[in-house]
């Protein structure tokens, strides 16, 4: 493979960092760097929490590294709960910043095993959710970099695009995936995203555990509020 190759698809990992600016950057290090706090658990539609401030959340498969990318966001280690059984968490889990940003962990989808009855109950309160909080900013839909968009994931976005609510990808565990991987799978996701008016354009991968593409998130979602006029 020649060095003009292996530049291109280095290029290609880092684009995201080339999208913001220091600035911007540091507003995101910021936005996270304060106090976080648990707000409240929600299971039903009727037990939802009053809107404050400006809420995004995250989604994604079981298992995927919600938790993870939650704890490394705010920089705490134990703020959500990392579950080593898949589909356990079954309720929204609202978190503050004390400032006016929330962030709510959302129930992970595509456990097989789940009972009908409990998928049923899931989806009514996603979508109370989803169509009932006029301080949602966006949801943040979180992809396996190994594996990409399944099938788990179309009836999430379909959810998603038929609520208009903004969604975006982010890629977790982006450090297991070989570079010269990583780009065309960008590539594949953002090609499928096209068809999908509600869905951010642009794709933005992340590590955890390497804590790449944490700032460039931050920086992302503080980038988003500022539009917000926040």
């Amino acid at each position: 493979m020649s060095a003009g190759h292996d530049a291109k698809e280095t290029r290609s990992t880092m684009v995201m960092t080339s999208q913001f600016t220091r600035a911007e950057i540091e507003a995101g290090r910021s936005l996270f760097s304060g106090q976080w706090e648990f707000v409240a658990a929600a299971g039903t539609p009727v037990s939802l929490p009053p809107m404050r401030g400006t809420e995004i959340a995250f989604a994604g498969r079981s298992n995927v590294g919600k938790s993870s990318l939650i704890n490394a966001l705010t920089g705490r280690k134990n703020l959500a709960r990392i579950s080593r059984t898949p589909g356990r968490t079954q309720e929204l889990i609202f978190f503050t910043n004390g400032v006016g940003l929330n962030v709510v962990d959302m129930p992970g989808y595509g456990y097989a095993a789940a009972a009908k009855s409990k998928i049923a109950a899931w989806t009514q309160l996603i979508e109370a959710f989803l169509r009932g909080r006029s301080n949602l900013a966006r949801v943040y839909v979180l992809v396996d970099a190994r594996h990409g968009l399944k099938s788990a994931d179309e009836p999430a976005l379909d959810v998603l695009g038929q609520a208009a609510v903004s969604h975006q990808i982010v890629l977790t565990k982006c450090d297991e995936v070989k570079p010269s991987e990583l780009g065309p799978r960008i590539a594949e996701i953002e090609a499928a995203l096209a068809r999908r008016p509600a869905a951010f354009p642009t794709v933005i991968p992340t590590s955890s555990r390497s804590a790449a593409g944490i700032p460039e998130l931050r920086a992302a979602i503080a980038r988003l509020l500022a539009e917000r006029g926040r």
